[in-house]
């Protein structure tokens, strides 16, 4: 059985799981999916092709599924697909996708979404992110597992943010930002490896020391990038750490890589 407050608008097509509460003026849309165990607090909008997955939780004046803010779009078949166990807080918006992005907004599971934040268009975000307070992600930005990026930030369309990655507070990044890398500024540089978070998650001290020394050799003065990232790709193989750097950076991308502020490693 779901909770429905008697103020709420939930259309006759929307599908409730089992132990849905859905808060007093809230609209729920036709084509709306929650999962067992959604919550939404009072005032929340879920509309369009959304699908909520179990137990996430959506407080107040959050607007989840409106069109997106693309003025490409016509209002094309799309949708909004959010994983199972996410806190969503207030005032947070999240827009389906488009054609020019494959038509769906992907968010993973565990993740926290803090007042104000913004999901665009076609953006893939992982498990486990953090996006802090008014973070804005522009159309078609890819943030992996366990990323966090900090208060009043901007992320430029399509970059994309590396799993472990930091970015610090009041960030503009427009360009990409490596695995386990951490960045800050306007514009955003690489200022070294998310050390503290690598440690907070348990990562072994030989893997981090190992990376360590992967990230001063990747962004030494001598040589091409590409030479060296050859070179550290052959010295590191046997870490995992330092190869999903390296096949981050030999991925596909329409953006430029986020680089040290001085032109090398720390």
């Amino acid at each position: 059985m779901s909770d429905v407050h008697p103020t709420a608008i939930v259309d006759d097509g929307a599908r409730l799981g089992a132990g849905v509460r859905i808060g007093p003026y809230s609209t729920v849309g036709p084509e709306v999916t929650l999962a067992d165990g959604v919550s939404l607090h009072g005032h929340v909008v879920v509309t369009g092709r959304t699908m909520v997955g179990a137990n996430t939780e959506v407080f107040p004046f959050a607007t989840i599924g409106s069109p997106p803010q693309d003025k490409k779009f016509a209002g094309e078949d799309s949708e909004l697909t959010i994983g199972a166990d996410n806190v969503i807080r207030e005032h947070v918006t999240m827009n389906p996708g488009t054609d020019g992005g494959g038509g769906v907004t992907r968010i993973g599971n565990g993740g926290l979404f803090m007042v104000g934040a913004h999901v665009a268009h076609d953006c893939q975000v992982g498990d486990q992110v953090i996006l802090v307070n008014n973070v804005t992600l522009g159309g078609h930005v890819v943030v992996q597992d366990h990323a966090i990026v900090g208060g009043l930030s901007g992320v430029h369309q399509f970059v994309r943010i590396g799993q472990h990655a930091m970015v610090g507070g009041m960030s503009a990044v427009e360009s990409d930002v490596i695995p386990y890398g951490s960045v800050m500024g306007n514009r955003a540089y690489l200022s070294g490896l998310n050390i503290v978070g690598l440690k907070r998650r348990g990562f072994a001290r030989e893997r981090i020391h190992a990376l360590r020394n992967a990230y001063r050799l990747l962004f030494a003065a001598e040589g091409t990038m590409q030479e060296r990232l050859a070179d550290v790709a052959e010295m590191f193989a046997d870490n995992p750490l330092v190869m999903d750097i390296v096949a981050f950076i030999r991925a596909d991308s329409s953006r430029a890589l986020c680089q040290p502020k001085n032109g090398r490693g720390g």
